[in-house]
């Protein structure tokens, strides 16, 4: 693949620590609604909404966002 069809980047962010999908919603995606915000986000970022979650009462609890995830913030590009 040559070199130039690499050069487009999809925006994305460093989550902030204990950031949820709704609050990275509403930070990024402030125009729409929040259950379609997310609803978005997830289904961009399936490398992190289907990870499992941790333990009840561990570090991650029911949060499986990370902060040194890569979080779209923009669908793929054809």
């Amino acid at each position: 693949m040559p070199a130039t069809e690499l050069s487009t980047v999809r925006k994305s962010i460093l989550p902030k620590g204990g950031d949820t999908w709704q609050s990275i919603a509403a930070r990024c995606l402030s125009g729409t609604p929040e259950a379609e915000a997310v609803s978005q986000l997830q289904s961009w970022n399936l490398h992190v909404f289907m990870r499992a979650s941790g333990a009840a009462g561990s570090m991650r609890g029911t949060n499986p966002i990370l902060p040194s995830d890569v979080i779209f913030i923009e669908p793929p590009r054809a």
